[in-house]
């Protein structure tokens, strides 16, 4: 897809009367409109798209309508509604009062483009330049940071469960690459304990003989990787699986895996503890009443009387990370 050249730089005048005469008082879909001439300019985003291949929609007007969903608490179906239906967004995107708008789920796709690479901060650097220009954030005027939990799209594991999951995601990824070389290996015990995902809850039956077993099964997996595939040792849930195991398992001095206790001081601190290993960055962290796995996401923002509270950072942590 490619960036094609929009008359929307120009707001048509009918679109303008309609709008004024609907709204004299503007609306804040007008306001970024009429103050800042739009956020952006599809030139902004050139790099994002090859050259030629079929004409993408104008990312300028799909950035300025994400900020006016976020602004506006607008789901994705009722953001392409409202552009499709308000005059105000047809205002503040330059567009013809007939013009259809676009699919909800282009919103989706736009996001997707926009979470690699740092893009999202280039553009918050772009309208901050604007809001700058004219007024709206002053050198040396006072901001404010507060941080707000993000919740990992994983699920809740013990740390038996943690351990057990691992080694069936590990064993899944090796059969995926190289299922040839797990024959002999895998024995229909392993089937029974790792064939599905792990749900043993927080008092599985015999915990003592799955934590022994568990803990051989994963330990014997790790070395016959390591002398048989070492192709295969850097695999993403491998690497995983060897980190989950040094973190609740040691070798004892008869060379074989015995389970960290907490009162042991062996376990890792909240900080460094993977969590799941589907995502080895989400942690563990605790406020108050408030427990979560995830991350957490600082926002900076003025706090000027006499000017709006604007956004100008946005820094997303690990959830052990204090502010």
């Amino acid at each position: 897809m490619c960036v094609r050249p929009r008359t929307g730089f120009v707001i048509p005048e009918l679109t303008v009367r309609v709008a004024r005469a609907s709204n004299p008082r503007g609306t804040t879909a007008m306001a970024i409109r009429d103050h800042l001439d739009g956020l952006w300019s599809d030139e902004d985003f050139e790099e994002w798209y090859s050259r030629d291949g079929k004409p993408a929609l104008s990312p300028a007007q799909l950035a300025t309508v994400s900020v006016l969903q976020f602004l506006l608490e607008l789901s994705d179906r009722q953001a392409a509604e409202s552009v499709r239906n308000r005059i105000d967004f047809k205002y503040a995107l330059g567009m013809e009062l007939e013009d259809p708008g676009f699919h909800h789920s282009v919103l989706s796709d736009f996001r997707e483009r926009l979470a690699s690479e740092g893009r999202a901060d280039k553009l918050l650097d772009l309208a901050l330049e604007k809001i700058r220009a004219v007024g709206l954030v002053r050198e040396r005027g006072r901001q404010r940071t507060d941080s707000t939990h993000v919740l990992a799209a994983v699920r809740n594991l013990t740390r038996l469960e943690l351990v057990t999951e691992a080694m069936r995601a590990a064993l899944e990824e090796l059969a995926r690459r190289a299922p040839h070389e797990l024959i002999g290996l895998v024995t229909e015990d392993w089937g029974k304990r790792y064939g599905r995902a792990a749900r043993l809850g927080k008092n599985p039956s015999k915990p003592k003989t799955r934590i022994k077993e568990t803990g051989e099964d994963v330990y014997l997996l790790l070395r016959y990787v390591h002398r048989y595939m070492p192709a295969l040792r850097d695999g993403e849930q491998v690497r995983a699986l060897r980190q989950i195991f040094v973190q609740n398992y040691c070798i004892n001095a008869q060379n074989r895996p015995k389970w960290r206790e907490p009162e042991g001081a062996g376990l890792p601190p909240s900080a460094v503890a993977i969590v799941s290993p589907y995502d080895v960055t989400a942690r563990f962290a605790r406020r108050g009443d408030t427990r979560w796995k995830g991350f957490l996401a600082h926002v900076t923002e003025t706090c000027d009387q006499d000017t709006p509270s604007i956004i100008t950072d946005v820094t997303t942590t690990k959830a052990a990370v204090h502010d």
